[in-house]
C-alpha cells in the first residue's frame, strides 16, 4: 500500500502513516527498509500492513530528495560563511530572534571596538562548519523541523 508519512520521531524511531485508505498506521524504526534510517514527514512511502501496524516501509525514490522543506544546509553554509556576521543563515533558516540578534551585533556592534562583531563572526563560522558536517537529515531534524536556533 501506498501512503505519506505524518510525523516521525528520531529519538523514539517510531512514527505514523497516513495510509491511502484513510486509515492511519503506526511504525517503528526497525520497519524501514532499503537502508532508510529515518522518514521525514511528508514522505511518500509504499508499506504492508501487519495486525494494523505499517511494515516493510519503503521510501519511494524521489519523494526525499527535498528533506529540508526547502532549505539546504548547503546553501545555510555558504551563507553563514559569507554574510554570516549579518546573521543572513539565520533568517534563511527562520530563526528570526538569533537572526536578529546576529545583525545588531554584526552591524551596531562595532561601537564595541570590533569585540562583538568578532564574537558573531566565530559562531557564524563555526556554524557554517557545523552545518557541513551535518548529514541532510540531521540538518533537517535540527534546524528546520526542531527549534535549535544556535550550534
Amino acid at each position: 500500500m501506498r501512503g505519506k508519512v505524518l510525523s516521525y520521531d528520531d529519538y523514539t524511531g517510531s512514527g505514523l502513516i497516513s495510509g491511502d485508505d484513510g486509515v492511519r498506521y503506526t511504525f517503528t524504526r526497525g520497519s524501514l527498509m532499503g537502508g532508510a534510517r529515518e522518514a521525514f514527514p511528508g514522505s511518500q512511502v509504499d508499506f504492508e500492513i501487519a495486525d494494523g501496524v505499517a511494515t516493510n516501509i519503503y521510501v519511494i525514490a524521489g519523494a526525499s530528495l527535498n528533506l529540508s522543506g526547502d532549505k539546504n544546509r548547503i546553501v545555510a553554509a555558504l551563507l553563514a560563511f559569507f554574510l554570516g556576521w549579518l546573521g543572513i543563515h539565520k533568517f534563511y533558516l527562520g530563526k528570526t530572534t538569533a537572526g536578529v540578534l546576529m545583525l545588531l551585533g554584526g552591524t551596531i556592534g562595532w561601537i564595541t571596538f570590533g569585540i562583538i562583531p568578532f564574537i558573531v563572526g566565530v559562531i557564524a563560522f563555526i556554524e557554517f562548519i557545523i552545518y557541513l558536517v551535518k548529514s541532510d537529515g540531521e540538518f533537517h531534524r535540527d534546524y528546520v523541523a526542531g527549534n535549535k536556533s544556535w550550534f
